[in-house]
């Protein structure tokens, strides 16, 4: 039995910082904790009653000083295009939050609700990517759905948060209120298309020569990969909207044959993971800002199209924070050290547990 050491790139974001975080109370023993910036260091963090010093990334002088057990990659595409590769190369075990490695085929895209037995065994990339923050909740709402009924198509619309963009996202949205309300237009845009607040935007990403956003095609593809379904019938619309965290989605499902209400309420309800707001009269409904459990899929406004009975509706809200990004990450590495994935070494410690049979894994993370 030993502890771990970890590193986390990227600590000072949005992601990174939500990250230790739940890492500082999670089961996981860490022997040796070191956090960077991509940029500049110096800044200090709280963890387990011991001050870190986050380290200047760009100051590494040698590889070889990176090795480590598992390395977090919060700090944005080209930051993992760099880096995350030659981590990987000292048998650091990397989970990435960024698009740099979604779509790899030596690279396994995991939600572990969902897909857990992809990853069974270490990746020949060494490196596991952590899906958009969009598609998780999507799948978690999916999961219990897709596993039960035939699916012929789905048609989403979502409605993203300013801190999908960071803090810079977050601090443009609210400088940007705060000029409106001021009576002036405030500066420009910098991290959104255009200015966002008291606004909506319908692009996150750069759009295609079919029109189609970045974020529209992630949904389409990563959810794909996730569930093994190569052809399934997914479109959407991903919408910015003005609100400070919390990512909402308005989902239609069709079946190929009837779907009763009671039935998928039922599949819900049972779900792990997933609050079911099933009486809209006294349960009300999900919003972002005043999200329960920020660990949970929110799902609301569960009904059956009256004027197609193979058609389903249904509003599905999540902290693109936790569950989107710094949750799912941790429950990797938990399910990494469950099947003994850790570099060369097994019987990896997770505080007053220890994981070594692959076939209870879901069960003893209570997944």
């Amino acid at each position: 039995m030993r502890a771990l050491d970890i590193s986390v790139v990227g600590a000072t974001g949005a992601v990174g910082t939500a990250l230790i975080k739940l890492l500082e109370k999670s089961e996981i023993a860490i022997n040796r904790l070191r956090l960077f910036s991509s940029s500049s260091g110096a800044r200090q963090f709280k963890f387990r009653d011991q001050t870190y010093l986050v380290e200047a990334l760009r100051d590494i002088g040698d590889i070889a000083d990176t090795k480590t057990d598992i390395a977090f990659f919060c700090a944005g595409g080209d930051v993992s295009a760099k880096w995350g590769a030659p981590f990987a190369s000292q048998g650091t075990l990397v989970i990435d939050t960024s698009n740099s490695f979604r779509m790899d085929p030596d690279v396994p895209l995991i939600v572990p609700q969902v897909n857990a037995r992809s990853l069974t065994v270490r990746p020949p990339s060494g490196i596991v990517a952590n899906p958009d923050c969009s598609t998780i909740q999507l799948v978690r709402a999916l999961k219990p759905l897709i596993a039960t009924f035939d699916i012929h198509q789905i048609i989403l619309t979502t409605y993203q948060a300013a801190s999908g963009m960071g803090l810079l996202g977050c601090k443009e949205l609210l400088n940007g209120a705060e000029a409106v309300l001021e009576g002036s237009a405030g500066p420009p845009s910098e991290r959104f298309p255009v200015p966002l607040a008291f606004n909506v935007i319908p692009q996150i990403g750069e759009i295609s020569r079919e029109g189609v956003a970045l974020e529209e095609r992630k949904l389409v593809q990563e959810s794909r990969k996730i569930f093994g379904m190569p052809h399934l019938q997914l479109t959407a619309t991903c919408v910015r909207v003005p609100v400070k965290t919390g990512h909402s989605e308005a989902v239609y499902v069709e079946f190929d044959d009837h779907v009763r209400l009671e039935q998928v309420r039922e599949l819900l309800a049972n779900e792990p993971g997933v609050r079911l707001y099933a009486d809209e009269i006294r349960d009300g409904y999900p919003t972002p800002r005043f999200l329960g459990d920020p660990a949970d899929v929110h799902v609301g406004q569960v009904r059956v199209n009256p004027e197609n009975p193979r058609g389903l509706w249904m509003w599905v809200v999540a902290d693109n924070l936790q569950v989107g990004a710094a949750l799912n990450a941790l429950l990797i590495a938990q399910l990494a050290i469950a099947n003994n994935l850790i570099g060369e070494h097994e019987d990896c410690q997770v505080r007053g547990s220890s994981f070594r049979d692959p076939c209870n894994t879901l069960e003893s993370l209570g997944i």
